[in-house]
């Protein structure tokens, strides 16, 4: 009999807006290729950027928050697994998957870990060190609760599995090591531009990403102000989906510095350009645009957050700095030298070859996926904190859940 996967969408992916867009199609490739019939449901609103899943042989359904409505597609569905897409989506219907699917695998993607991120953006607003990092938090409470709930969690980063097990006590068991996956890592190494056919330097990133405007702001008032002054005639061009007027006043033609919005073809651009800039000063999990770059042959300057979790042991493909002084004088560095830049170019398609390849990790992804369903009443019965916080979840959101749907039968 053929496995049924569900998806629950936080939102609908978007894999020219965002790593976390094409990271999803990635997952739903690979259990397509399993042989499961799968099924994306988010109660978010589609864009024109959306993909089209049903022209890839996935069920969509449009379902919504507190509404009984769900119940009846989810018995009509009977999914053997249930992938929650960011922990707020279990957090949510969490309890209605476990009531009316009992039986169904449960595992939550959680893109990056969300309590991270945001403490270190609290951090460097306040100019704290990483070490002196507030990771006690309404949102890591919130978050570990909903990974000790589920079955099975899928990480993006190293860094991530061992501040999950080494500081909060998560078994290893319950995690599953997950990056980008790439079936053939180097398929676009090949003919790419050299050095000598590319110029200017540019930057990408979703807007909608706080980490990302952050960063815009730091090359405008920071970086390239340095990087002109040694290229005066130099060019950047900052490209990122949905754009917001406060970034698009950043757009000086004059200095350089040039605001491009939305990438319609990433290959085309980061193809064309010498050196990729991206100064992220907090954020967590695996930075997209990083990998990007490493695809399209594209040397980079970044921090120490936006390399982490990527490069391994292996050498970066460029340089990590994480002052705007040095970062500028790597910037220039890159951009000027031939030799050092095909270096790092050929240090990029290692790391893609070594550290993202599909096939190090879909075959041990699908074994403990069958080994959890073979044993799942095991499994839970030694999760007994999981027991016990299902048991208080659906207490609660069960009734806060049919509370609000009976308020919203009142307003009409």
């Amino acid at each position: 009999m053929q496995k049924q996967l569900l998806v629950i969408g936080y939102v609908w992916p978007e894999p020219q807006s965002s790593a976390a867009g094409w990271r999803m199609l990635q997952l739903l490739a690979l259990f397509l290729d399993h042989g499961y019939q799968v099924c994306f449901a988010s109660p978010a609103q589609k864009t024109e950027y959306s993909s089209n899943l049903e022209a890839l042989g996935i069920q969509e359904k449009k379902i919504a928050i507190n509404d009984s409505s769900v119940d009846v597609f989810l018995e009509m569905l009977s999914p053997s697994v249930v992938l929650f897409d960011r922990f707020m989506m279990e957090e949510q219907l969490g309890w209605r998957i476990r009531e009316q699917c009992p039986h169904a695998l449960t595992i939550l993607d959680t893109e990056d870990l969300h309590f991270l991120r945001k403490a270190r953006e609290k951090a460097f607003k306040q100019s704290n060190a990483s070490r002196d990092l507030n990771l006690y938090t309404d949102e890591t409470k919130r978050e570990l609760a909903a990974i000790l709930r589920c079955d099975l969690s899928l990480i993006i980063s190293e860094v991530e599995m061992q501040l999950l097990q080494r500081k909060f006590g998560i078994k290893e068991s319950a995690l599953f090591y997950l990056p980008f996956l790439f079936s053939n890592p180097l398929e676009e190494a090949q003919d790419l531009p050299g050095f000598n056919e590319r110029e200017g330097f540019m930057s990408i990133g979703n807007f909608l990403h706080a980490p990302n405007w952050d960063q815009a702001l730091y090359l405008k008032e920071e970086i390239w102000p340095l990087i002109r002054e040694q290229l005066p005639e130099a060019t950047i061009e900052i490209y990122g989906a949905y754009t917001s007027e406060k970034v698009n006043q950043l757009h000086q033609p004059k200095t350089g510095f040039i605001v491009q919005g939305r990438a319609k073809n990433l290959k085309e651009v980061m193809s064309r350009k010498r050196v990729l800039l991206a100064p992220l000063r907090f954020g967590a999990g695996l930075k997209g645009k990083l990998v990007d770059a490493m695809r399209f042959g594209l040397p980079s300057v970044t921090t120490s957050v936006g390399a982490e979790a990527i490069g391994g042991k292996y050498p970066w493909s460029g340089e990590i700095a994480n002052n705007a002084t040095t970062i500028a004088l790597k910037a220039v560095h890159y951009y000027n030298r031939q030799k050092p830049w095909e270096k790092a170019q050929k240090n990029g398609f290692q790391i893609l070859a070594k550290r993202f390849n599909r096939s190090e990790f879909e075959g041990n992804l699908i074994f403990t996926i069958n080994h959890l369903l073979e044993n799942l009443e095991l499994v839970r019965n030694q999760n007994f904190l999981g027991l016990i916080l299902n048991h208080q979840h659906l207490k609660s959101t069960k009734y806060m859940s049919l509370w609000i749907e009976e308020k919203n039968k009142n307003k009409t």
